[in-house]
């Protein structure tokens, strides 16, 4: 069975500018294994590896610039690795040693499977949100915090030029489930039949090449997003949007733009599904990307939206 996603490696213009992003972002910065790397974790050990970006060790790059390079999917067991051996033979840049399994999916993408690396992280559950009956906190206030302390890596967003082949590609070869999907337009998909609404969503506009949106990571509540956010703008990383809502997750969200490449994302409280979900097929339109959204962020010294300059 596959995980999630456990490892990214960035090829980046600038080390300096994307080390200094990656703290700001509350990632720790953590001794590397790799040479001539640097190396940030999350909570649980998920791991983000930063390249010069003309490292010869990096696959090649489904675009220019800083940009993602890898991403690899953990796995519960070694016959889970058995496994994908013989599914994914036939694919492009295919390579298999006893620990780890390699290959291209359709969009160019360089995807690794090897078993799990990440550990329970018991600190990041939260006393939760009272509700109209539904009282999950009692004598306590809701935390606020100073800067966001990422706990996993939740997903990745990809723009694909083929949407159909790609999405057939997670759903077949590897066993992803969709969870829901814009017609024609984007698909979500879980690598697992029980488990949070997406760790992939692959994003099809005419004429855009295949790229990298953005990475999200999880925090633990809806209280550090708005904390990670408003750390962010402190530091002078620019929003990209958010605060904000996703219907079609249920999730709250932060984007900021990244200097490794499209935008990072804190976000929580997305939607938890089975394999009894009945996806949902739907037009692309704007209020199913955002039932309510700030553009440019929340400015830290005042709290109010972000003017334009």
């Amino acid at each position: 069975m596959i995980t999630g996603i456990e490892v990214l490696k960035f090829g980046v213009e600038s080390r300096e500018e994307a080390k200094t992003f990656l703290a700001d972002f509350g990632l720790t910065a953590t001794s590397t294994d790799i040479d001539g790397t640097d190396l940030y974790q999350t909570q649980n050990g998920c791991k983000i590896y930063l390249f010069d970006i003309m490292d010869e060790r990096l696959p090649e790059a489904i675009e220019a610039g800083s940009t993602l390079r890898e991403v690899t999917w953990g796995v519960e067991k070694d016959q889970d690795l058995e496994a994908l051996k013989e599914k994914l033979a036939a694919e492009p840049k295919f390579t298999a040693t006893e620990n780890k399994v390699q290959c291209l999916d359709p969009n160019g993408m360089t995807i690794v499977f090897e078993k799990t690396i990440t550990k329970e992280v018991p600190q990041a559950r939260t006393e939760g949100i009272n509700q109209f009956g539904n009282v999950q906190r009692v004598n306590a206030a809701s935390p606020v915090y100073e800067k966001a302390e990422p706990v996993d890596i939740g997903h990745v967003v990809f723009f694909t030029p083929d949407l159909k082949t790609t999405q057939a590609f997670y759903i077949e070869k590897l066993g992803f489930y969709l969870s829901d999907a814009y017609t024609n337009r984007g698909a979500f998909l879980r690598c697992r039949g029980e488990g949070f609404h997406h760790d992939l969503f692959l994003l099809s506009i005419p004429n855009k090449p295949a790229g990298l949106n953005h990475v999200a990571f999880i925090v633990r509540d809806i209280h550090e997003v708005i904390g990670g956010g408003l750390s962010m703008n402190r530091q002078q990383w620019s929003t990209f949007i958010g605060p904000g809502r996703h219907p079609i997750s249920s999730a709250y969200f932060w984007y900021v733009n990244s200097p490794l490449g499209g935008a990072f994302e804190y976000y929580t409280n997305d939607d938890y599904l089975t394999e009894e979900w009945q996806p949902r097929e739907e037009e692309h339109r704007l209020e199913l990307f955002t039932e309510w959204a700030i553009e440019g962020g929340l400015d830290h010294e005042t709290r109010r939206q972000v003017k334009p300059a």
